[in-house]
């Protein structure tokens, strides 16, 4: 029966597919049997997929540009796409994953330089708060990280997210207790922070205060995989060209350098190793701060009897000879002169 069923549903148009879909889930929440909705929502996912990427008993999938756009232009006509965010949770694990996949290559498609998934989604912005709230449901949420990343792949969707309370909200969820859920959800924000380097250097440049305030409580927090991840990222972030800017600004806080100096002293040798390549740009920097100046200075015995045995049987020339160029650096300071009066 359900052999038959598919097979009657490979032989329609791809867009009859998307519009008993969309039919299919505007039923779906009313259904008093929602099982049997599902069900069929399931068979014409499938359908779908196979008209977009050919039969997987086929061999290797292939693409079929020609019905992907049809479907891409009747699913954007129909809103599909909201339908498909709005009741994922009420679909099977397979159903969702074929969901996923369909989506994905929704917001991706180009056509003579229109993106019509891209256009659904920047007119219907309800769809990327949707998705972020999925993270509160564990059932859902790696699907949602999954399809939010797919969404922010275009820079203006990237930019709508960096501008709302998507992106600060983001930083409470980077805590939840769900191991598996904060992760993925730090791959969103990774993506988010490094994707788009013009776009990202422009919005640091402009919200530099209140990003770093978040940040720094990320580096603070008391997870040592947030700790850890936070860290590694902000390394990333400021040895980026693009941010050169924002690291010359982040490496003149002597703040900055105060908290880098205690996670150099952390009693995970991950969150030390990471920690030292934030800490060697304040080093390296040639145009110093006087206050910055002045706490190396300060501490400079201390630095140099701790760099000595600083993970000394790490097996990695570079940083054994980025080591050896800070404890240089660090020998050769000089007090800083007085302030003026």
């Amino acid at each position: 029966m359900a052999g038959r069923l598919l097979q009657r549903l490979r032989t329609k148009e791809p867009a009859q597919l998307v519009q008993q879909c969309h039919q299919a889930f505007l039923r779906l929440p009313f259904e008093a049997n929602p099982e049997r909705v599902a069900d069929e929502i399931a068979k014409l996912l499938h359908s779908m997929k196979e008209a977009m990427f050919g039969e997987e008993e086929a061999g290797a999938p292939h693409s079929n540009k020609e019905s992907a756009l049809l479907i891409a232009y009747e699913a954007v006509s129909t809103g599909l796409l909201t339908d498909m965010v709005t009741y994922l949770g009420m679909l099977e694990f397979e159903s969702c994953k074929d969901l996923v996949t369909i989506f994905g290559a929704l917001v991706r498609i180009e056509h003579n330089g229109d993106f019509p998934g891209l256009r659904y989604i920047l007119e219907n912005d309800g769809i990327l708060v949707t998705l972020f709230d999925g993270y509160e449901d564990p059932e859902i949420a790696l699907q949602c990280g999954q399809m939010f990343r797919d969404c922010i792949r275009h820079e203006p969707v990237a930019r709508l997210v960096l501008e709302s309370h998507i992106f600060t909200d983001m930083f409470g969820k980077l805590e939840l207790s769900n191991f598996e859920v904060a992760s993925d959800v730090f791959s969103t924000f990774k993506d988010l922070l490094t994707r788009h380097k013009p776009l990202i250097a422009h919005f640091l440049a402009e919200n530099y205060t209140e990003f770093f305030k978040l940040y720094t409580e990320l580096l603070k927090s008391d997870n040592y995989v947030t700790r850890r991840q936070s860290l590694k990222l902000l390394g990333e972030l400021l040895l980026d060209r693009s941010n050169v800017k924002i690291m010359m600004q982040y490496v003149a806080d002597v703040d900055n350098l105060c908290l880098m100096m205690n996670l150099l002293k952390d009693p995970s040798r991950s969150i030390q190793f990471e920690a030292f390549h934030v800490f060697k740009v304040f080093v390296a920097n040639p145009n110093k701060t006087r206050a910055v100046v002045e706490i190396l200075y300060n501490n400079k015995e201390k630095l140099l009897k701790y760099l000595d045995d600083f993970h000394n049987d790490r097996d990695d020339e570079q940083f054994k000879e980025e080591k050896a160029v800070i404890i240089k650096e660090i020998s050769l300071l000089q007090p800083p002169p007085p302030a003026p009066q």
